[in-house]
């Protein structure tokens, strides 16, 4: 097949997206195809279950390799570390029926789309795919498959309002909605007959149906029936679980998937049709009143009010406006740059109100359809969750296949004691595959799986809810917890504290709220008043707390009835504020807000022309102060401005910036640009608003910090308000010195520079003399122990850092306190940073723009009760930061759960498999009730009820291990596994050399007691009649090698759940969990009941015999010292952590994570932190594909300023 197919055998889809995946291509043949399903009918169905497992395996045998373009077949690859694969089959759709004439094809929309690319001529067929609910399609030039359901994203802004600014023809329309496929999200409820199969069909469950064949061939009913009856259960509880969750979905989806629509159809008008035949380049026309919106579209004329609280989480309704015109060559979203989202409408959201401009209708033309919408992906993030990379699945994997492998050596040993004593074929099979089903137990899973269900059931009672139970023991390693500040460390909403006006570049005298009375009529009061993003919603005003709390205290009121003249403009509609009844006179009736820049959270700013009625029309710009300065005329700022401005954040006030300017008449409000309208301002002054500390913060944080668990602050907010709060809290301790990294960027160069900036305890201290700033940075780098300084940086140093400064960015990171005026995509990109030096990170956040750290944490946890809590694993109840040591501690209890419930099951399995060992040295083994009261009465009741011990209520600053396979942990099961045997081997010799000891006669121990007794020589003799009945009815496991093993090895097993149930440091005592106390103590009852009883019946049925009381005392202290070094082994030297530490220092052990390894470094380093330093980027940026060729380094000039 020459080159070709290799090459084009293999391409990445979605590349550089969260969902890459690599993709080849294979072609299925008959041949091949004929001998696997031979080989399922020979093999009775379990090669086909190993190719359901492994579905590449399917694939290679199945099929040969060829080019993408041949292929029939695509084996699919994500390209994390979990690498799971995929298959796909290649699909064909004809639209030959729609391209009736041949010549007008494509038409004008088409020509550089997606579509005409992929239409094969002259059959007129697309090639497509379907990967995790999104159609991909084959574009026959760039020779690679393609997602459709998007509009295409090269089209500019004006080419967006000229395509589709007049709609789709009809058969533009039809082509792409049979490519594209329906606009809906389509979750079907799956039924109960798939889940169950897919269910049983797990490798576990098909292990159990293998041994419990095994066990009924065996005669093993009773714990087969157990077992059967226990898994239909587990089985029932999931699929009724996942059933639940399906039909959850498909209600929340369903709503949205069919609502009639208006679209705007070229040369014919316009057309009312359902929801889910909307295809990318429709053109939307939105109707007054609500409206469900089906698809994403981008506005292009009027203003919508949004609810977004489905998506988001804040029910604060949302402005969004229409794409500009603008004439330029970038893209759309490039040139709309962080605001994008501005112009889009996204699916499932609620629009609440629309405002038509002077170009007529409200439209948006449909950017993107079915599960490609924003809804689509939040959707496909519940059906396909990434999978979890936890050291502890991964080592539970590796210790089952230790126990596999450990079986197999029984299994060997097993063969040759049978076979060499002439056993029949059959029987040493069942045997040797007896083994198995003893050293690895089936019951391990749902054991596991209890401990989790009854840690989320504690969670549940203290108002913490969770949708994703395997990361709840990811909690328990939890080490940095990154939180957001409004809404909570500090109070949701604001409180206004007062009012620095400016006038003729001077501060006045501050207007404090409310003692002051209202504001006298002028510009700022009109700014205040104007200047919001509020509307009245079922008759109450709703928007941004920041907006409101300004908006209150004008006592102004919003008028929202629509169509007020404007002159020169027609009926538009319009919000209108006026004098609300406590509001002291004003001149004029009211103000109308014409036009809308909503705020953004890059240009941290908005903006709205405004015209009192009767009177010109004006700008009020409000925003980040800073911003808002560099906005306005130099000549309008007071000089004093940053120090004033310092002077307040610095007392974690949140403070505004405000300014304003007439406008010209002209051009109408909607024709201006946002770069006309925000210029050459008048600066107003500065609004302070005040955002108190939540009251369970600071313990809190306190908590954490004696628990060793770092703190971080990603905020939207200021820098200096944000590490005031930080201080206040208790994030940087009053001791320790905050370093502010300012990283720049010269535009159009490509060099950039950062500096680290000392910040004084008080304000006069920032503006030293040179030589006070050199001696203070010699004082300091003497001073400045590791831990003893934070860094501070702002979201647009972070980027910088990110791009020019890549290695810098781990050292900052390793004591980086504080990250302000942060946006929600670099919130996820610190997250994943941290994660990077191995940190396991927790996100605790409120609001919208947390939603995507939420996600990628290792802990997300949400404090907002609306669905969006979606994206997040965990949801408080409470709106407060406490929930976060509630979920550390119950997460660690879980973990050290799971590693106890691991060894339980592990040394259990152990002890009853090194027990049948031994009595198979002698052709002999467990009777069915013995086997059954080990299984069921005794590790089936521990399984349930080891894991009721709660949560340890103090955190104590060390995480439990990781890890199942850590030296003390191994140690641990590997000693108790060397007792049990040193136990049982010792009881199975030293019974065979007691005196009344028989092979054949084992009735011989308690009758030479018994004559000592004053019998009558007939009482015995029907003694040894009823007996030798017995011995009929025996299936010969009856020894006194078995009983001693036997009941050696059964309280064995309760010595080792006593043992290994840990209380302190991470659980409760073991006392407080009274069931499993009640249960051993029940369960030791039983046992030395039937050691000490004597009773014929059940005996017989327990398959024991009696024994001389000396040689059952005997046992018992056997047992006894068993338990006494068990524990004393334990205690001493397994939970002895000083003793694991002073091992670590001695073998020089070094933590493997990156960030202790970095740590140790920049301790060596007394270089570090470098202050009042400025280093340059010579370099090229970095990109984020990181195709730097050699040069991956930046290289640095040092210029130290204080010299």
């Amino acid at each position: 097949m020459g080159e070709n197919p290799a090459k084009n055998h293999y391409a990445q889809l979605n590349q550089g997206e969260e969902n890459e995946m690599d993709i080849f291509g294979y072609k299925t043949q008959s041949c091949r195809k004929a001998l696997c399903i031979a080989g399922y009918i020979l093999s009775c169905g379990a090669l086909w279950l190993l190719f359901y497992w492994k579905p590449e395996w399917d694939v290679w045998v199945n099929c040969i390799r060829c080019s993408l373009e041949e292929a029939d077949i695509v084996l699919l690859r994500t390209t994390d570390e979990f690498r799971i694969y995929s298959r796909e089959t290649v699909t064909w759709i004809s639209v030959s029926a729609l391209i009736k004439s041949r010549s007008d094809y494509p038409a004008t929309a088409e020509e550089d789309s997606i579509f005409s690319k992929a239409i094969m001529k002259p059959s007129f067929q697309v090639k497509t795919i379907q990967v995790q609910k999104i159609r991909y399609i084959w574009n026959i030039y760039a020779k690679q498959f393609q997602k459709v359901g998007v509009l295409e994203d090269h089209h500019t802004c004006s080419a967006i309002h000229a395509k589709f600014g007049s709609g789709l023809t009809c058969n533009e329309q039809d082509v792409r909605r049979v490519i594209c496929g329906p606009n809906t999200i389509d979750v079907p409820v799956i039924p109960i007959w798939k889940l169950l199969i897919k269910e049983v069909l797990n490798p576990f469950y098909v292990f159990q149906l293998f041994s419990v064949c095994l066990w009924f061939a065996e005669d093993y009913m009773e714990y087969a029936t157990a077992i059967i009856i226990m898994s239909l259960l587990s089985v029932f509880l999931t699929v009724y679980d996942l059933r639940q969750q399906s039909v959850k979905l498909h209600s929340l989806v369903e709503s949205h998937n069919n609502v009639m629509v208006t679209v705007c159809r070229n040369k014919e008008g316009f057309q009312e049709l359902e929801s889910h035949h909307l295809v990318p380049g429709d053109m939307l026309v939105l109707k007054e009143g609500k409206t469900l919106l089906p698809c994403d579209a981008i506005l292009i004329s009027g203003q919508c009010i949004v609810n977004e609280s489905m998506l988001t989480g804040e029910s604060i309704p949302v402005t969004k406006t229409h794409l500009p015109q603008a004439d330029d060559f970038k893209p759309w979203r490039t040139y709309c740059a962080e605001d994008y989202k501005k112009h889009v409408l996204f699916c499932g959201t609620e629009v609440i109100q629309t405002k038509a401009d002077d170009r007529g209708a409200v439209k948006a033309v449909v950017l993107r359809t079915g599960f490609n919408t924003a809804k689509g992906d939040l959707v496909r993030s519940i059906l396909y969750p990434k999978p979890m990379n936890f050291k502890l699945y991964r080592d539970a994997l590796r210790f089952l296949m230790c126990l596999i492998a450990f079986a197999a050596i029984g299994m060997i040993y097993t063969v040759c004691v049978f076979a060499l004593n002439g056993e029949e074929a059959g029987e040493v099979v069942k045997k040797a595959l007896d083994v198995i089903t003893i050293a690895v137990p089936p019951a391990l899973p749902a054991a596991l799986t209890t401990g989790i269900i009854y840690t989320q059931q504690r969670l549940k009672k203290k108002g913490i809810f969770c949708i994703s139970p395997q990361r709840i023991n990811m909690c328990g390693q939890l080490n940095l917890i990154c939180f957001d500040k409004t809404g909570t460390l500090t109070e949701d909403g604001l409180d206004l504290w007062g009012l620095l006006p400016s006038e003729r570049n001077c501060f006045q005298d501050i207007h404090s709220f409310p003692a002051d009375g209202s504001l006298p009529w002028g510009p700022v009061f009109r700014a205040m008043a104007v200047c919001h993003s509020l509307i009245v919603w079922e008759g109450k005003i709703q928007g941004d707390p920041l907006d409101a709390k300004m908006f209150e205290a004008t006592n102004w009121v919003i008028d929202d009835s629509s169509g007020h003249q404007i002159e020169g403009q027609g009926s538009t509609h319009a919000t209108v504020v006026r004098p609300g009844p406590k509001a002291t006179t004003a001149p004029v009736e009211g103000v109308t807000i014409l036009h809308q820049f909503p705020f953004s959270s890059s240009l941290q700013r908005m903006s709205v022309i405004a015209q009192e009625i009767g009177g010109d029309q004006q700008v009020f710009t409000k925003g980040a102060p800073e911003i808002v300065a560099m906005l306005c005329r130099a000549e309008t700022v007071p000089s004093n401005f940053e120090s004033e401005l310092l002077l307040y954040t610095a007392q974690g006030f949140r403070v505004i910036g405000l300014a304003w300017k007439s406008l010209q008449a002209g051009k109408p409000p909607t024709a201006l640009t946002r770069e006309e309208v925000e210029s050459d301002l008048t600066f107003l002054g500065l609004l302070i608003m005040e955002n108190r500390l939540k009251r369970e913060t600071k313990p809190v944080l306190e908590e954490l910090s004696a628990a060793c668990i770092r703190s971080v602050m990603a905020t939207g907010d200021n820098i200096q308000t944000a590490i005031t709060v930080a201080k206040n809290a208790g994030m940087i301790s009053p001791t320790h010195r905050v370093i502010l990294v300012e990283a720049n960027k010269e535009p159009g160069s490509v060099s950039a520079s950062i500096t680290w900036k000392p910040l004084g305890e008080n304000k006069t201290e920032d503006y030293r003399s040179m030589e006070d700033e050199g001696q203070t940075e010699r004082r300091t780098n003497l001073t400045l122990g590791h831990d003893q300084y934070h860094f501070a940086m702002s979201g647009k140093s972070y980027q910088i850092v990110a791009q020019h400064f890549r290695d810098l960015l781990p050292k900052l990171l390793l004591n980086g306190t504080v990250f302000a005026r942060m946006s929600p995509g670099q919130k996820s990109s610190l997250v994943e940073e941290f994660q990077k030096l191995d940190y396991f990170v927790g996100m605790c956040g409120d609001g919208a723009n947390d939603c995507g750290a939420l996600k990628v944490a290792h802990a997300g946890i949400s404090l907002s009760e609306q669905e969006a809590s979606v994206a997040s694993p965990f949801t408080s109840r409470t709106p407060s930061i406490a929930c976060v040591p509630e979920l550390i501690r119950e997460g660690r209890a879980a973990l050290v759960t799971s590693f106890c419930m691991f060894k339980y099951m592990a040394l259990y399995s152990t002890i009853q498999y090194l027990g049948v060992l031994l009595l198979y040295w002698q052709l002999n083994s467990f009777g069915n009730y013995q086997f059954l009261f080990q299984d069921l009465a005794i590790t089936t009741v521990i399984g349930m009820t080891m894991s009721f011990t709660g949560a340890y209520p103090k955190l104590v600053p060390y995480r439990p291990p990781s890890q199942l396979i850590s030296p003390p942990l191994l140690l641990s099961v590997v000693l108790n596994i060397l007792f049990s045997l040193s136990m049982q081997i010792f009881g199975f010799v030293v019974v065979q050399e007691q005196p009344w000891y028989s092979k054949t006669d084992i009735h011989r121990a308690c009758l030479s007691m018994k004559n000592h007794m004053e019998n009558s020589s007939y009482s015995l003799g029907l003694h040894g009649v009823g007996d030798g009945a017995h011995e009929q009815t025996d299936n010969g496991y009856k020894s006194y090698e078995n009983t001693t093993v036997w009941l050696l090895s059964t309280i064995n097993c309760l010595i080792v759940a006593l043992v290994f149930s840990k209380g302190k440091p991470f659980r409760k005592p073991i006392y407080t969990n009274y069931v499993f106390i009640l249960v051993l103590i029940g369960q030791l009852g039983i046992c030395l009941f039937l050691m000490f009883a004597d009773i014929d019946d059940l005996y017989s049925k327990m398959d024991l015999v009696c024994t001389p009381t000396t040689w059952r005392i005997s046992m018992v202290i056997m047992l006894a010292v068993a338990l006494a070094v068990s524990f004393l082994v334990e205690e001493a030297v397994i939970e002895n952590r000083p003793l694991w530490l002073l091992l670590k220092k001695t073998f020089r052990y070094h933590s493997k994570s990156h960030y202790k390894r970095l740590q140790h470094v920049l301790e060596q380093d007394s270089a570090w932190p470098p202050l009042n330093e400025t280093f340059f980027s010579d370099s090229v940026a970095i990109t984020v594909e990181g195709n730097m060729g050699g040069h991956s380094n930046p290289t640095f000039d040092s210029s130290e300023d204080s010299l």
